[in-house]
């Protein structure tokens, strides 16, 4: 395993990369933020499921996308806050995906939320991905 200096994009990366290859599982190390990510696209319907296999010596996240006969759910991913260049919104300056049709995912104070709840709560945070 290599060392990655952004492992929120390399699980965006392996998602994306599943989708254009028609691959109904995804394997990614496992951490909590990128499985509260797959929890927000579960809950979105992107995926079909997720879940966590401490089988081996490190735990592994198993993602099963969504797939419509051999194209995915997922159309497009984007990693917006980057270690480098972080970007932080207000409540009301939470940005829509393509007109409401694709989905903002959010870090606050809260934990990891879409943008569609964070509108909702009235909370602002740290904009990681934009999911359509």
């Amino acid at each position: 395993m290599s060392n990655l200096s952004d492992p929120i994009a390399d699980f965006l990366t392996r998602l994306r990369n599943a989708g254009a290859a028609a691959k109904t599982e995804v394997i990614a190390p496992y951490s909590k933020i990128k499985a509260e990510i797959a929890r927000i696209l579960k809950q979105e319907g992107y995926i079909t499921d997720f879940e966590v296999d401490t089988s081996g010596k490190f735990p592994q996240l198993k993602v099963r996308t969504k797939m419509s006969g051999r194209t995915s759910a997922i159309k497009g991913l984007k990693r917006i806050s980057k270690p480098g260049l972080r970007r932080y919104v207000g409540a009301s300056k939470i940005p829509r995906v393509l007109n409401g049709m694709g989905t903002s995912i959010l870090s606050t104070p809260q934990g990891i939320v879409s943008g569609r709840e964070a509108k909702k709560s009235n909370i602002g945070g740290e904009l990681l991905a934009f999911v359509w």
